[in-house]
């Protein structure tokens, strides 16, 4: 069966120095991946590269096929294609990833109109539906909202609606929760879990939080340095992990009383 994500051979390069070096991943139709690492691991980075939003001076060798298609070395323009429409993006802050001049309505009807080509007012209609989607209270009004008049996990519902507005084959979830508290980083957690489950669609969630991971994905990688150590299902890697890196997030985790979780699927209902 031809992957959904393949990534072969990735490595990224700023410099001389390889900030993500020959990093291999595979994600299937519906699959949740869970990337882990400490700060300046290479996840993100990873990501970025996977859709070709990498900063200035920086070079890519290796291969990003989406359902078989090539990604790597694509024109912008031909990655634009690719972007909202086949993968959806959802970044760690919200504050900063929206516009704080314009309603949140216009930002999710905005990538609505562009993926799809919906009139400005089917386009209007359609922010409402998605804001209602993930949650949003009283989205006929809140989509006339600035994001500043909007709580942080608000915000990064609205986030979430504008990934989604071109029915997108894989989400990528860039540390979603990292700015949130810990309720509604449940609660967010929880909206991820529904969306992905009812819709089919793959994720490959960012974090460098084990119990985050462990709720949400069914397989994880562990990256250090810019290069995978342990790679496998989630309930072995966590349980059972065999990397050093890997033993000393695990152990890390546990002294701050947190217990390796039970099998994915208990964020939601359902798996």
């Amino acid at each position: 069966m031809t992957a959904l994500l393949e990534i072969e051979g990735l490595t990224v390069r700023f410099g001389g120095r390889a900030v993500v070096d020959d990093v291999s991943l595979r994600l299937d139709a519906g699959e949740r991946l869970g990337l882990i690492g400490a700060s300046g691991s290479g996840k993100s980075l990873t990501a970025l590269a996977a859709i070709g939003l990498l900063p200035d001076g920086a070079t890519v060798s290796g291969s990003v096929r989406l359902a078989g298609s090539e990604l790597a070395g694509g024109s912008d323009r031909e990655l634009a294609r690719v972007r909202g429409s086949r993968i959806g993006m959802v970044f760690q802050e919200p504050a900063t990833a929206l516009d704080p001049l314009m309603r949140v309505g216009a930002q999710i009807a905005g990538p609505v109109r562009r993926l799809t080509g919906a009139s400005r007012s089917a386009a209007a209609r359609r922010a409402v539906e998605l804001a209602a989607t993930v949650g949003l209270p009283d989205p006929e009004v809140l989509v006339r909202a600035y994001p500043h008049q909007l709580s942080g996990g608000q915000r990064q519902r609205v986030g979430i609606a504008i990934a989604l507005a071109g029915e997108p084959d894989l989400l990528i979830a860039d540390e979603p929760t990292t700015a949130l508290d810990v309720t509604v980083q449940a609660e967010v957690l929880g909206l991820l879990d529904d969306l992905v489950r009812r819709r089919g669609t793959a994720l490959l969630f960012i974090s460098h939080d084990l119990a985050v991971v462990a709720q949400i994905a069914r397989r994880v990688a562990v990256l250090a340095d810019g290069r995978v150590r342990e790679y496998g299902p989630v309930e072995q890697v966590l349980h059972q992990p065999r990397d050093p890196v890997t033993q000393a997030l695990v152990a890390a985790a546990r002294r701050t009383s947190w217990q390796a979780p039970a099998p994915v699927g208990t964020v939601g209902q359902g798996s």
